[in-house]
């Protein structure tokens, strides 16, 4: 397993690689955000992002999708996966931020996890993407690249990655670690045929090694 300075070294060569590492999903509101970050479970932030206009602007805040029904949402989102229970989510996020939060998406991990569809990953985004509260948001990019490089144990689950990266790297580090880690994951090591002749971080990589050598 990788040091603490092993973890922000290999970090920051990541950082390097793809010092444009941010995130791609586009909202034009706090609100929009939590609905985008929702609907990027198992899909792509570019086709979120092709959906999403037209939805944003018929629902243009809590109260006006909180009083809509799920089927008048699929038809915005149904070429993305699992769209039946998202356009579910979606609507009772807004219920549940008009009822509980009087409109206003909250900002704590207890609260944000309250509502339907949030969970820590989507809340961790949220969080450090909208309110600027550190959070370290682990996906499957960040979980993969993690347990690649052996800054987890393989069979570490996402609570017990976010905690080691959290100890590992300092906190005002972490949203643009976590960024850093998933282009590294998207377009260096990726789950099927991943670059490892041509990565940098090779020599630290037990999963590389196995698979180059």
């Amino acid at each position: 397993m990788l040091t603490d300075s092993e973890i922000v070294n290999a970090i920051h060569q990541m950082r390097a690689m793809f010092p444009e590492a941010g995130t791609t999903l586009k909202a034009d509101t706090t609100f929009h955000f939590l609905l985008a970050t929702i609907l990027s479970a198992q899909s792509t932030d570019k086709s979120v992002n092709m959906v999403t206009p037209p939805l944003f602007a018929r629902y243009p805040t809590p109260e006006s999708l909180a009083s809509a029904e799920p089927e008048d949402i699929e038809p915005f989102i149904q070429s993305l996966g699992l769209y039946h229970n998202k356009a579910k989510y979606l609507v009772k996020a807004a219920q549940g931020i008009v009822t509980n939060f009087n409109g206003e998406v909250p900002h704590t991990m207890k609260e944000l996890t309250s509502l339907a569809g949030v969970g820590r990953k989507v809340a961790n985004v949220v969080l450090a993407e909208c309110f600027n509260i550190p959070a370290f948001p682990v996906d499957t990019h960040v979980s993969r690249v993690a347990r690649r490089l052996g800054m987890v144990k393989p069979n570490a689950t996402v609570l017990q990655i976010e905690k080691r990266l959290k100890e590992a790297v300092p906190k005002d580090e972490w949203l643009d670690a976590h960024h850093a880690m998933i282009f590294f994951g998207r377009y260096q090591c990726t789950a099927k045929n991943p670059k490892c002749t041509k990565c940098p971080l090779l020599p630290i990589c037990k999963y590389g090694r196995d698979n180059v050598f």
